[in-house]
């Protein structure tokens, strides 16, 4: 079984705003991807940053809790056979003023009561 890495897409410029290469890149990404040995298990693009909701102990906040420049715009679950690998392969994301942050996955099992 190969390793799972969380692959962070930080970016300024605004979904709406990417060239439309990019954007076709992104789609383009998972079949890339598979094409070198590796595999998208999930990902998805996250709402603007307005939209979120912070929460540090009982304090809840609208909005982002830091400040950058470069905000988080998406998020996909790679497999990829080692950290050296999951890095060759993210990247190939399309970003256009921004990075990616390549984490590895602790899996855990869930257990649901009877």
């Amino acid at each position: 079984m190969m390793a799972q890495y969380a692959v962070l897409l930080y970016e300024q410029v605004p979904p709406e705003d990417l060239p439309e290469e990019v954007q076709r890149g992104h789609l383009a990404l998972p079949a890339e991807v598979a094409a070198r040995g590796g595999r998208i298990v999930a990902g998805m693009g996250l709402e603007p940053p307005e939209t979120a909701t912070s929460l540090r102990g009982d304090l809840v906040t609208d909005g982002p809790f830091i400040e950058t420049k470069e905000v988080l715009a998406g998020v996909f679950v790679l497999e990829a056979r080692d950290l050296d690998h999951a890095l060759e392969l993210a990247r190939l994301t399309p970003i256009v003023h921004g990075g990616v942050e390549v984490r590895p996955l602790v899996g855990f099992e869930i257990v649901e009561e009877d």
